[in-house]
């Protein structure tokens, strides 16, 4: 059978082990604390909802290894790391570097990263989100200097590592937010040039170069998780920077969402089948599992995707496998949002909803016949 590669999306936020998490989640168990006093919201919400595996810390290597056994077992081979850098350090690395790494099986599963480069306020604290004009807390965007520092970084402390994913045998690298990452190098231009530095080290570090990957949005996309910033670098720019490929991050950045799953999926299919037709550069399927970001509020927050069953995900997974069966000149790779985006209600981990319901969706599209 064709091997496919399903990539989830990991919100490297569910440890209390990094210090700067109690600024928003004081209890000192990472987000998990939004998800444990999550309330209903009306009539027919499908919350509270709680995790099969308990209220885990993905920063031990002996829950990472359940988790990477898990995800194997049902088709899921590589895990997209959300990765940050703020006031000039990493921020959220502990479940990459002390969970994921540290598993004595994390062989059996490819990982890269996502570089989730948008400013942090306080919507991530439940007590402030939906206050308007949020504080900023952290600049998700990197003048030039600083861009050089935290990529050496990631070069040197990641890209070498051998179940590291590479197309072409080079490290996939994706960026989230392109706008920010315009904005604090100076513009389009200084872009480029930051960009063939980039390239350039990753050669001078050993490797056969680097796969460039960028998060696609909608110009229209509305901004449902309170980090998102507009989205106001024009299309041709993506080309003129020269990125590799792109994949989507949520349905919610380009589809409207305030609806019942099986109603959002048509418009997915069409959105696959423009950038197939406009794009100069492979576009990878994505699949959201759903969204629902009244976790992260005390009150009422709009935008709510309904019916999200396994059976509608696997419908989706089933679109994906056959964009990519029509396309065999590009890796077979999907992305999925997310393996545990629990307070955006997006995830695959196993809950009292559904139990494996969606693991085994992805198993019976991707590893059975």
């Amino acid at each position: 059978m064709k091997k496919y590669d399903v990539a989830a999306y990991i919100w490297p936020a569910y440890t209390g082990d990094e210090p700067r998490t109690r600024i928003f989640w004081p209890e000192g168990m990472g987000e998990w604390q939004s998800v444990r006093s999550a309330t209903k919201k009306f009539e027919g919400h499908t919350w509270p909802r709680r995790p099969a595996w308990g209220y885990v810390n993905e920063a031990d290597p002996y829950v990472m290894e359940m988790e990477i056994e898990a995800a194997v077992d049902h088709g899921v081979n590589v895990f997209i790391y959300d990765w940050y850098w703020f006031d000039r350090r990493p921020f959220l690395e502990n479940c990459l570097n002390d969970g994921f790494l540290k598993a004595k099986n994390n062989g059996r599963m490819k990982f890269y990263l996502m570089w989730a480069n948008h400013n942090a306020g306080m919507g991530w604290d439940k007590r402030n989100a939906g206050i308007p004009n949020e504080a900023m807390i952290w600049n998700g965007y990197q003048d030039r200097a600083e861009f050089e520092r935290a990529m050496t970084r990631v070069i040197d402390k990641y890209f070498h590592l051998p179940n590291y994913y590479t197309i072409d045998g080079k490290p996939v690298f994706m960026i989230y937010d392109v706008p920010n990452l315009v904005r604090g190098l100076g513009g389009v231009e200084e872009t480029v040039s930051a960009i063939e530095w980039l390239r350039a080290a990753c050669v001078k570090a050993g490797l056969p170069g680097l796969h460039l990957q960028f998060t696609m949005w909608n110009e229209a996309a509305l901004n449902l998780s309170g980090v998102d910033a507009g989205k106001d670098v024009p299309p041709s720019a993506f080309d003129t920077i020269g990125f590799d490929s792109c994949s989507h991050y949520q349905y919610c950045h380009f589809v409207n969402i305030d609806r019942p799953y099986e109603q959002v999926l048509p418009d997915v299919v069409k959105e696959y089948e423009r950038l197939e037709k406009t794009l100069r550069f492979p576009y990878f399927p994505h699949v959201s599992v759903g969204w629902d970001n009244n976790p992260r509020h005390l009150g009422f927050s709009r935008g709510v995707m309904t019916n999200c069953t396994p059976e509608n995900i696997e419908n989706a997974l089933r679109q994906a496998k056959a964009y990519v069966d029509r396309h065999p000149e590009q890796p077979p790779l999907v992305t999925i949002n997310a393996w545990n985006e629990w307070t955006e209600s997006s995830y695959l981990e196993p809950d009292d909803l559904y139990g494996y319901g969606y693991l085994d969706a992805i198993k019976r599209v991707f590893l059975e016949k």
